[in-house]
């Protein structure tokens, strides 16, 4: 089986290089790259799809010509306070917070968000039910879910920033009959 993980097109947020916030649209440039990725999942077999609640990626699924189950579980990591600030502004207007961040990125709570871990804990425990059910499935996702997926392929939460993952890029993990995870494609555009 297919788990097919399709990061939303490029964003309002990724232009100003901040981290996202929850109603970030995508722009033009984004849709093109959408309509770009469509022509290959058109040619993906799938049985369900689920979508971030999220507009942008919401928008994503509409341009691919989808129709799916909206899944909280998949919306991207909460940064909390430091949604629409760059990393330099994080740094001026959040010092303490930073420094403690900078730490520990898996764990360390961003003030009214989540930790890289708590994000993981709730990603994968949708993608262990899809592994479950053994059912081709697209999701509609974010940057961190995608990574959080590709993670939790080899079980190893430390290798969250070892991957890059494009905007509009199809990334699919497969599992065989005996349940062994593999990275079957990434950033496929």
């Amino acid at each position: 089986m297919d788990i097919i993980l399709v990061r939303h097109g490029q964003t309002e947020d990724n232009v100003k290089r901040v981290f996202s916030t929850k109603d970030t649209v995508l722009t033009e440039k984004g849709k093109e790259q959408i309509k770009r990725t469509r022509s290959f999942v058109d040619t993906l077999s799938f049985d369900r799809v689920y979508v971030s609640p999220l507009i942008r990626a919401i928008e994503t699924m509409e341009i691919l010509g989808l129709e799916g189950e909206v899944e909280d579980r998949i919306q991207e990591i909460d940064f909390g306070a430091f949604e629409g600030h760059t990393y330099k502004e994080i740094l001026e207007k959040y010092p303490e917070e930073a420094k403690e961040w900078t730490k520990d990125f898996i764990n360390y709570v961003v003030p009214e968000g989540e930790s890289i871990k708590m994000a993981y804990e709730r990603v994968t425990s949708f993608l262990d039910e899809i592994a479950e059910k053994g059912e081709d499935t697209i999701l509609v996702c974010h940057d961190g879910v995608v990574r959080i997926g590709l993670c939790w392929v080899f079980e190893q939460l430390d290798y969250f920033f070892k991957f890059k993952v494009d905007n509009g890029s199809v990334n699919i993990i497969s599992i065989d009959e005996k349940g062994f995870k593999y990275i079957k494609k990434t950033n496929y555009t």
